[in-house]
């Protein structure tokens, strides 16, 4: 099975129970009583990586198997979704967030959403769905394919989840919290719950952003070995 597609799939499939199982609310609960808080993220955390370091592993054994010659304007596209990417995660990890490990969800959410968040409750995860949908469509390889939508799967399943644990332990905050923003980026805004501008976003984040972007773009080819270029 090692070296084929068959091998990738299995360890995607892995990879996204091992997130999505652990985190159901009675079970999460179960395994919090038995290991406690921090034990248990230790543990989430260890399982993780080892699943990433499988997938990783499974994706360079994959065989080599085209299924179409990806358009110029696709690669376009791609480049421009990262750029989005970037700008998400580097304001999202940055800015006060009710669904962040350390922080006092209650309170944060009570306080209601600032910046990016106002763009979308979900900065980090739609920023690992969008990496995920714009290497999708930059790659016409099958093993590429199942990877890729598998981290844009479990980002976007993700967050809709984190909607449903957060309405479980944090209650009216985070119901009042959800009805101020939106998960999918941009809706909140058009549909007139909330308004936001680049400054209160942040002009040192959104810098922040812009030079992530770049510094990925610098060191793809050499750290990745394929350029994001090569057309």
């Amino acid at each position: 099975m090692t070296g084929t597609l068959w091998h990738l799939a299995a360890a995607s499939v892995f990879f996204i129970f091992a997130h999505m199982a652990p985190s159901h609310g009675d079970l999460r609960a179960r395994l919090i009583s038995t290991l406690g808080e921090r034990p248990f993220q230790g543990l989430y955390s260890v399982v993780s990586l080892a699943l990433i370091y499988w997938m990783i592993q499974a994706y360079g054994d994959a065989p080599d198997i085209v299924l179409w010659s990806v358009p110029t304007g696709l690669r376009d596209l791609a480049l421009a979704i990262m750029l989005v990417a970037c700008l998400l995660l580097v304001t999202g990890v940055s800015t006060p967030n009710p669904t962040m490990l350390a922080s006092d969800g209650s309170k944060v959410a009570s306080q209601g959403p600032v910046g990016v968040l106002k763009v979308t409750r979900h900065p980090v995860m739609w920023s690992m769905g969008l990496w995920g949908m714009a290497h999708l469509l930059a790659n016409g390889e099958a093993a590429a394919w199942i990877m890729f939508a598998t981290f844009a799967f479990l980002a976007i399943a993700g967050a809709q989840h984190m909607d449903q644990r957060k309405r479980d332990s944090l209650g009216e905050a985070w119901t009042a919290y959800e009805a101020q923003t939106s998960s999918i980026p941009f809706v909140a805004l058009i549909k007139g719950r909330c308004r936001v501008g680049i400054a209160e976003i942040g002009y040192g984040r959104l810098a922040g952003g812009v030079a992530l972007y770049a510094v990925i773009l610098y060191f793809h080819e050499s750290v990745i070995g394929v350029s994001p270029f090569a057309y």
